[in-house]
């Protein structure tokens, strides 16, 4: 598993809440739904499945807003492939709301 800390961008699908893990399942809470594309150092990737998705928030001692919780931000492990018979990897990509933006965590290459 190789470690980044890279801005992405990212297309999502509708939220949907479908159970089956593909794109479109398990929103965030904003309104969207999970990641279907996203273009990682000029290379487009599709996502394949959201393997999971969780909610992480803010140590207490990092935030700045008076009852002591930061902002939440979506994490979605997700297998993407690139190109039309590319390899397919798992990545981690986090949506961190209060910035409006999106990061690329982890590769696990197959």
């Amino acid at each position: 598993m190789l470690q980044y800390d890279e801005a992405v961008q990212v297309r999502r699908g509708p939220a949907t809440g479908g159970a089956d893990g593909g794109p479109g399942a398990g929103g965030s809470g904003d309104g969207l739904g999970a990641p279907e594309q996203f273009l990682w150092r000029g290379r487009l990737w599709r996502v394949c499945a959201v393997r999971a998705h969780w909610v992480e928030s803010a140590a207490w001692w990092q935030s700045e807003d008076a009852a002591g919780w930061g902002p939440d931000r979506a994490v979605y492990r997700v297998e993407a492939g690139a190109g039309r018979h590319g390899r397919r990897e798992t990545f981690d990509l986090a949506f961190d709301a209060a910035s409006d933006r999106w990061q690329l965590e982890r590769v696990t290459a197959r």
